[in-house]
């Protein structure tokens, strides 16, 4: 498995981010805004998910069953009673809390997104593809990739699963590619949850934010 990331980091700067400061090298990228449809035809965007963690799971047609596995494995474990819920509510479930975090704060949460990159599929057909996924899945939310945006933007292997994590602010942390063990998993659940809990000074000192241009 490869850990990219996108600045060519050492990996302990993301893996690291449990007990560190943010690197002065990723604290001055700017906060990107992904934006596509989901196979209800809705839109979608990560600019409008500030304030919380945001983790898009992504692959190739090839990887798809792998990525939606490590999709559902995330949200379980930062929202454990979708394990129990109706697929209405699976999606709509509280985020587990975080040692020390004061109780008038609002707590960030970890949308973890899955997105199927299918640009392969041409423009006629794309209906075809998301009256396909709705059979697949027909409530919770998969976003379409049709052009290639996170290929381009991030990096993919497409036969497995990719995942990319937006701090709050919405920068990207970095870009984890391949199988992940149980290793790393935790792994990649304690650099979420440090993430989270370096979003406090921030959201006390926030301000109003300005509007991000998108990716697309």
């Amino acid at each position: 498995m490869s850990l990219l990331c996108l600045r060519r980091l050492p990996v302990v700067f993301f893996l690291g981010l449990v007990a560190a400061p943010l690197p002065a090298t990723l604290a001055s990228e700017r906060p990107v805004n992904i934006v596509m449809e989901d196979q209800f035809r809705h839109r979608c965007e990560t600019g409008t998910m500030q304030g919380d963690v945001v983790v898009l799971v992504y692959a190739g047609r090839h990887g798809a069953e792998a990525s939606l596995d490590l999709g559902r494995k995330l949200h379980t474990h930062f929202h454990p009673t979708a394990a129990g819920a109706v697929a209405e509510e699976w999606s709509t479930q509280p985020v587990i809390g975080l040692a020390g975090w004061p109780a008038d704060v609002r707590l960030p949460d970890v949308r973890v997104i899955p997105v199927a990159c299918v640009p392969e599929v041409p423009r006629p057909l794309h209906a075809v593809a998301r009256n396909r996924l709705r059979k697949e899945s027909p409530v919770v939310s998969v976003w379409l990739d049709f052009e290639d945006v996170m290929r381009q933007s991030f990096g993919m292997v497409p036969d497995e699963p990719n995942v990319v994590i937006l701090d709050t602010r919405g920068v990207s942390q970095g870009v984890l590619s391949g199988h992940v063990d149980d290793l790393e998993f935790r792994e990649l659940v304690a650099a979420i949850n440090g993430l989270r809990s370096q979003a406090l000074p921030t959201i006390r000192t926030a301000s109003a934010q300005t509007p991000i241009p998108p990716v697309r």
